[in-house]
């Protein structure tokens, strides 16, 4: 016969796994959402979860709040593991008050980010909440901020990663905003700092939930979020597949996984996927793909400035994070939403030994009217502060064009890249041929019988004997020109060449990046 009082403790516990009740649940379940545990054991590995302060009530008692008491009260938290590999998970319960913040709410998370911190491993936030709860007032608003303060704190000590599974408003955006990575879920999660009602009484603009803050909304227009996934079973095995990538803290090395995939692979295709045709664009995917174990690329920030693609990828079994111009897309100018997308992408693989590889293509920063009154001065130069501060493994591939600053700011060798390479194809100049011989040559273009024929020589002349890498190499700017089936080969050698490099940057507090 069993002991009363454990009969009592499973009772509570099963009590308490109800979260809201069988009705609201179903009713969560209608909209096409899973419940908080039901996520945690999608993203878990299976009967790996442990679930701490499931007997958690609030302490309020106005507004009849005394006699509403729910054990675990709106999130679920704890941990477990992702391919056997320790991480922290909180989980907010939309069947409890709408999942609203209350002030145990808050300290179940703040308990568990603090045990994150102190042990090195990450922390995967499941974000589904109508905001703070009312009812509890400033004490709410206090919560929020005590989990922003560990958010802060947690920065570039263990990876923070936040999944929107339902609403997200109000001051509850700026946890998720600090986290590293964001993942939402199409037509189902809406992030916003004022919802459509509020937005039609002060602007009188009308705009629908998804319009305002869906999935796609942050994914192709703010660049918010950096994930749209098209199920919330989707969004967590993607969640799970970044992991794979990730160290567990800053002190880790990214996992190291071997593949079958030869080192020595030299893809004859690269030799000539760069156009003679300069102004002709070609997919730098394709080129990624050829040159990355398994051809595997797992891209972040798909949909947002796409004139420069980042992501993570293995390179003879080292992970690496990789930044590339995409000619495909404004010819893969730098422009104020690719600068920023890259920098933050740059610093968050320098935070966590992630080796960075750059593909480069680029004919320079967008100009116009738009660009330098919108800060690309400013928001370029975090791109190079990124590139600049980094202290981990850096090796840059030029492809075809690097142009002007740009050349500059894509991890040149003047700012501490390691390994610099160029394919034959690559031009590296001031500026294209076509502006260079407008400026050097303006007074002989006047005089010339013939000012098109003329220009097309010059052009010609000067792409032979300054266009090219030959003078980069010569200076050592370029570490060595190579034939672009080369490529793998040459990165798995630079990467286990630099795997026990070691650089730092002066003592100091903390930089001021330009923001």
């Amino acid at each position: 016969m069993t002991h009363p009082k454990i009969e009592q403790l499973r009772k509570l516990k099963a009590q308490a796994q109800l979260g809201g009740g069988e009705a609201r649940i179903e009713k969560q379940r209608s909209k096409g959402k899973m419940t908080a545990r039901e996520r945690v054991e999608v993203l878990l590995d299976r009967g790996s979860f442990h679930e701490i302060d499931s007997f958690v009530v609030h302490r309020e008692t106005h507004f009849g709040m005394g006699e509403k008491k729910i054990l675990g009260d709106s999130v679920v938290t704890g941990w477990g593991t992702i391919d056997g590999r320790l991480v922290y998970v909180y989980s907010q319960d939309f069947t409890v008050f709408g999942g609203s913040l209350s002030q145990v709410h808050a300290e179940k998370i703040c308990k568990i980010m603090d045990m994150a911190i102190k042990n090195g491993a990450p922390v995967i936030g499941i974000n589904d909440s109508g905001g703070a709860r009312i009812q509890e007032g400033v004490v709410s608003l206090g919560g929020y901020a005590d989990i922003f303060l560990r958010n802060t704190l947690a920065s570039g000590v263990v990876p923070q990663i936040s999944a929107i599974m339902g609403p997200c408003a109000g001051g509850a955006v700026y946890s998720p905003a600090l986290t590293d990575f964001i993942f939402m879920v199409k037509k189902t999660s809406h992030m916003f700092i004022t919802g459509p009602d509020v937005v039609k009484a002060v602007t009188g603009e009308e705009v629908t939930f998804e319009e305002l803050g869906g999935a796609m909304t942050h994914n192709t227009t703010s660049g918010v979020a950096h994930m749209a996934a098209e199920s919330e079973e989707d969004c967590l095995y993607l969640i799970r597949e970044m992991m794979s990538y990730l160290p567990s803290n800053n002190m880790e090395d990214p996992p190291f996984e071997p593949t079958l995939d030869d080192p020595l692979r030299a893809d004859k295709e690269l030799d000539d996927i760069v156009p003679d045709n300069p102004n002709k664009p070609y997919d730098i995917k394709e080129v990624i793909n050829r040159i990355v174990d398994d051809g595997k690329f797992y891209e972040t920030q798909e949909h947002f400035a796409q004139n420069i693609v980042v992501g993570f990828a293995r390179i003879g079994g080292h992970g690496v994070g990789i930044i590339a111009n995409q000619p495909m897309v404004l010819a893969g100018v730098l422009d104020i939403d690719a600068s920023e997308k890259a920098a933050r992408f740059v610093r968050f693989c320098d935070c966590f030994n992630i080796p960075l590889i750059v593909f480069e293509d680029v004919p320079g920063f967008l100009p116009g009217i738009n660009q330098e009154h919108g800060g690309i001065i400013r928001k370029g130069a975090k791109l190079l502060y990124a590139f600049c501060e980094a202290t981990v493994p850096k090796i840059t591939v030029i492809t075809r064009k690097a142009y002007g600053g740009a050349y500059c700011v894509m991890n040149s060798k003047h700012i501490r890249s390691d390994l610099n390479f160029a394919w034959p194809t690559s031009e590296i100049a001031v500026m294209g041929p076509d502006g260079a011989v407008n400026i050097i040559f303006r007074r002989e273009l006047n005089g010339a019988a013939d000012p098109v024929e003329k220009k097309s020589e010059l052009v010609d002349n000067y792409r032979e004997n300054f266009a090219n890498p030959y003078e980069a190499a010569r200076r050592g700017y370029v570490d060595d020109v190579i034939e672009p089936h080369e490529t793998r080969t040459r990165l798995i050698n630079g990467l286990n060449m630099l795997q026990n490099k070691r650089d730092t940057n002066p003592p100091r507090k903390h930089g001021n990046i330009p923001l």
